[in-house]
């Protein structure tokens, strides 16, 4: 009878199970998306997603705008990173964590000043992503014979460490061959084993089972390194080993006169097409062999390990950071939930959704993961459950609530008994053009409005807007019952116009006035308030037709001129600062709010032609308030009046005038004097008195058209 045996270990490992999960989920909410190279090393795979919209480019220059960026399962050079970044393009890293785990080793150790040995093929994109994250000195090699080379070249240069890393598909019959080398030379060496343990159980396995093979078929790509080594290690063993990609490859002479048949694929492998492949073998050596009896059960047992869907109970062993491990009732494997498969919101912390010795139940996804065991989820058990809820909710127009938890393309997602639910943007907010981003994290409360499911799609649309609506119709009822002028209400400011501010009272908007928010003169509204502040106003003035409100913010202790009244009654000296000059005097603040006018007059004790000549604008002065006119909203200040009065002038005294030449007059009976032409003497006039300081008025009021115009 005709056997064949496909390897437990066949197909996908997490790292690559992982990174085309994610490339699925992106091409389902973007419905297009691109990788940076191939995501996995398979040409069918990479040729499935593009049809699904997610493209393979080789360089940042060929991403389309606003298109999302995956890292592929491999990893890239530490340079990429660095330019997306700078860039601003967001992406989504799937490099496998095992290899994360080798670049952040090598970046370490060779920060430490550590030599870094590497064994793995230095054209291999996984080894060109580990060597960027090395800032000294490295090494490759693929072999014993180019290990052997560098041994020659680091004596010289050994004043430091030595770390020695692999490549996560590096051949493990290699590798310790290479390391006894190493140790025999470097006997301080660190040695970090990175081959990834799927690696190593599908390495081993098809070892074995080559060795018991008549005919023995690997399946993957001829670009995938892993795949190449899992050939080359049964070709040793069996022969008659064949490596294709697809069952279009496989042909019935290669199958002819064998009786025993051992199948095995590489990590980038997609089940769907090993089991064409045991399809198109269970035909062939039906029409080539006659002990074929059973063969349809043979087939079923080989894959099971590929069977998913099926609910299982099992008990919390162990958690991890990542992982938590769980024993299966009745199976023999211990199986593991990815943290993401925990919850369908976020988890930071698995000891948030479960403790050791919990009893679950959990859906295989799969048993061929990284160790070997069953993939399990406990997200899309309590998804099934939820659904069923949501159901009933949606059927009878039930409110449900929920946390938000990512923003998307279009709209926000919402987690609503262990299901995401897709609420648009149309229906996440009242307002246009609000940030989503402001919804994330916050509990809401929505409908429903769609809800369908075929086969496993399901889509789940809800609308948050329904229920703000009819949330603020109950609110705004609710207001007007009550509403009165006077009453304080506590708001939150929504919008700013160039004329006021729109607060939401709950359900309804009043506006403040931009004069009403100050009791300063303002030029725009931010200057007292902001989008989104807090604040407690009052009604001033209602219009019930309209439904229109009137504001006040600006509260009466705060006036100046209440203010003023209490604090600076006529006769106080105050500190005023020069705002203004005219002609007839300088405006000077007294208080926020405030201006006195400082009239010529009262400006100094001596005469002022004009008030510049003896202020400037930024003054502080003491001044003297005289007088306060607070219906007009007037206040009169003076300097003189804290200057002392200024003494007249002194009087000069007369001098008699100098005589420089005798005058001698010849008089004459019945005639005129006669006077010589000698300098004819005038009396010196007496000095006039300066004139008295006039006693300053009260008040003296500038033109009121003057005065008015400048106080404004």
């Amino acid at each position: 009878m005709s056997k064949i045996t496909l390897a437990k270990t066949a197909g996908f490992c997490f790292g690559v199970n992982r990174a085309v999960k994610i490339a699925y989920e992106i091409a389902e909410k973007n419905s297009g998306g691109c990788t940076l190279g191939p995501i996995i090393h398979n040409k069918e795979m990479v040729a499935e997603l593009a049809e699904k919209g997610v493209r393979a480019v080789d360089s940042i220059d060929e991403i389309g705008e606003n298109t999302p960026v995956i890292i592929r399962s491999h990893g890239v050079e530490r340079n990429v990173y660095d330019e997306l970044k700078a860039r601003g393009v967001d992406y989504i890293d799937a490099t496998c964590p095992f290899v994360s785990k080798i670049h952040k080793i090598v970046r370490e150790e060779s920060e430490q000043g550590n030599i870094i040995l590497l064994a793995g093929d230095k054209n291999h994109p996984e080894v060109q992503g580990i060597v960027s994250n090395c800032v000294g000195d490295y090494y490759t090699f693929n072999n014993e014979e180019e290990l052997d080379k560098i041994i020659k070249i680091i004596p010289f240069e050994n004043n430091n460490g030595i770390s020695v890393v692999a490549q996560t598909t590096f051949n493990e019959k290699i590798w310790k061959k290479c390391l006894k080398n190493i140790k025999k030379l470097y006997t301080n060496a660190k040695i970090f084993d990175t081959i990834c343990n799927a690696t190593s159980k599908r390495q081993a396995e098809a070892h074995s089972l080559s060795a018991q093979s008549d005919c023995m078929i690997v399946i993957g790509d001829r670009s995938s390194s892993n795949t190449n080594k899992l050939y080359l290690i049964c070709k040793e063993n069996c022969e008659r080993t064949y490596l294709i990609q697809t069952a279009d490859e496989l042909d019935a002479a290669m199958l002819a006169d064998a009786e025993t048949f051992g199948v095995t694929a590489g990590a980038s492998t997609p089940d769907r097409i090993i089991k064409e492949v045991l399809d198109k073998m269970s035909d062939l050596t039906t029409s080539s062999v006659n002990e074929t009896e059973n063969f349809e059960e043979m087939l079923e047992e080989s894959l099971k390990s590929l069977n998913t869907n099926e609910r299982v109970m099992g008990t919390v062993a162990s958690i991890t950071p990542n992982e938590v491990y769980v024993e299966v009732d009745g199976r023999k494997q211990t199986g593991f939930i990815p943290i993401d498969e925990l919850s369908a919101a976020p988890v930071s912390n698995a000891e948030d959704i479960v403790k050791v010795g919990d009893r679950v139940e959990l859906l295989i996804m799969k048993t061929n993961d990284v160790e070997g065991t069953i993939m399990l989820s406990k997200r899309r058990v309590d998804a099934q459950k939820g659904f069923e809820e949501l159901q009933k909710a949606y059927d009878e127009k039930e409110i449900l609530s929920g946390k938000v938890t990512e923003v998307v393309s279009g709209g926000v997602i919402v987690v609503c008994n262990d299901i995401r639910v897709f609420i648009p943007a149309s229906q996440a907010t009242i307002e246009r053009d609000a940030n989503l981003e402001d919804l994330k994290g916050q509990d809401v409360r929505f409908r429903l409005i769609e809800m369908s499911q075929r086969g496993r799609r399901r889509k789940i649309i809800g609308s948050i807007k329904s229920v703000l609506r009819d949330e603020n119709a109950a609110k705004r009822a609710a207001f007007w019952e009550t509403a009165e002028v006077g009453k304080t209400y506590v708001g939150t400011v929504r919008t700013l116009t160039s004329y006021g501010a729109f607060v939401d009272l709950g359900g309804v908007s009043g506006m403040i006035h931009i004069s009403e928010l100050s009791w300063l003169r303002i030029k725009h509204p931010s200057e007292v308030v902001n989008v989104g502040d807090t604040v407690e106003v009052y009604i001033k003035d209602i219009n019930t037709e309209t439904k229109k409100i009137s504001l006040g913010y600006k509260k009466t202790e705060d006036n100046p001129w209440l203010i003023l009244e209490q604090q600076y009654p006529v006769g106080t000296i105050v500190q005023a600062k020069v705002v203004g000059l005219t002609a007839f005097g300088a405006f000077a603040n007294i208080i926020p709010g405030i201006d006195g006018l400082i009239h010529i007059s009262q400006i100094s004790n001596k005469r002022v032609e004009k008030p510049s000549d003896e202020l400037k604008v930024g003054d502080v002065v003491d001044a003297k308030i005289i007088a306060i006119d607070f219906e007009k909203k007037r206040v009169s200040l003076s300097i003189r009046a804290l200057l002392p009065e200024a003494q007249p002038a002194p009087a000069v005294e007369e001098e008699p005038a100098a005589v420089e030449d005798e005058v001698v007059a010849v008089v004459e009976p019945d005639a005129a004097p006669v006077i010589s032409e000698s300098v004819e003497i005038e009396e010196a006039p007496a000095v006039e008195e300066a004139p008295a300081v006039e006693e300053a008025p009260v008040v003296e009021e500038a033109p009121a058209a003057e005065a008015e115009e400048a106080a404004e």
